[in-house]
């Protein structure tokens, strides 16, 4: 098992290193998401201090897709992107304190939803950086 999370860990520096802006998002959404996912199966486990870990780290990798928002060119998509995100945050807060998966579902369902839209810009973004 050692193996296996060292491996992971090598991969997704290296998936880090070679990404370009647009792929990092799409990690970072990706990572959130993962997090999510693992502190459920914690819930459901009953370890509440890996459960606060987890959502703790999803909570701050919501805090970095926050921190790349470009309010001067984002248009009115920037402050809105904001506002969910900042919901996105108290929904994690309020489920780690209840242990509400179906909080915890909806704030997955919010991220998924953004990555589509994210994802769907991908080769618009790849051909504007090789111009």
């Amino acid at each position: 098992m050692k193996g296996l999370q060292q491996y992971q860990r090598i991969n997704t520096q290296t998936s880090i290193t070679d990404a370009d802006p647009h792929r990092l998002i799409q990690l970072l959404y990706n990572g959130a998401i993962e997090r999510i996912n693992m502190s459920k199966a914690r819930i459901q486990v009953k370890d509440y201090e890996g459960k606060a870990r987890l959502i703790n780290k999803a909570i701050e990798i919501i805090g970095g897709l926050r921190s790349f928002l470009d309010f001067d060119q984002g248009g009115d998509l920037a402050p809105r992107l904001d506002s969910l995100y900042e919901y996105m945050e108290r929904a994690l807060l309020d489920a780690s304190l209840t242990n509400d998966v179906a909080r915890l579902d909806e704030v997955i369902e919010l991220l998924r939803s953004i990555k589509e839209g994210w994802d769907g810009i991908r080769e618009e973004v790849v051909q504007q950086q090789a111009v």
